[in-house]
């Protein structure tokens, strides 16, 4: 497989425990570079499986949309009001099989206050999340941990960012979970 391949090649090792679940979305942090898309795409198909993800319209201008839309993009329109949440929830109701990658800073800047829609979703759409960690300081991507959303917002956000910890992003003072 050549994204086993690429991740080998550039020193990177992907360790995968969870489940193969049906439905489920991808919960990836630290978000600190462009780089942590590469490295969660390979990441996810050197395990043998397949997400979306959700990128800022701006990345959707000819010819670029074509290769998001092609790797399962979804576009997120930044102004207020847009009922993406909602959109994403009932994607999930009414399909057989769906992972959506989602990076909760929602920039690759250091952000104390991360998007909570990601949690929203999870429990209305009644998803399990997986807690996915790209490791720049040992090269190390993880997918070891799911997490339940309980419908506490501010209690599941305490609870994922302390799994988040000790992960350190390609820019690590771009990081923070504070």
């Amino acid at each position: 497989m050549i994204s086993k391949f690429l991740l080998k090649l550039f020193g990177w090792k992907v360790s995968c425990t969870v489940p193969d679940y049906p439905k489920c979305i991808i919960c990836v942090a630290p978000h600190t570079s462009n780089w942590d898309f590469v490295l969660g795409k390979l990441a996810y198909w050197s395990v043998g499986r397949d997400a979306g993800f959700l990128i800022k319209e701006s990345w959707f201008f000819f010819p670029m949309n074509l290769l998001f839309k092609a790797l399962g993009g979804i576009p997120v329109s930044r102004k207020r009001g847009s009922s993406l949440s909602e959109a994403i929830i009932e994607k999930f109701r009414a399909a057989k099989r769906l992972s959506i990658a989602i990076t909760p800073e929602g920039t690759r800047s250091r952000v104390s206050d991360w998007r909570t829609g990601f949690l929203h979703i999870a429990y209305e759409a009644n998803v399990p999340i997986i807690l996915g960690a790209i490791d720049a300081a040992t090269k190390n991507i993880y997918l070891d941990k799911t997490f339940t959303a309980t419908g506490d917002i501010a209690a599941d956000m305490a609870r994922i960012k302390e799994y988040y910890r000790p992960f350190s992003g390609i820019k690590p003072e771009n990081f923070t979970t504070e």
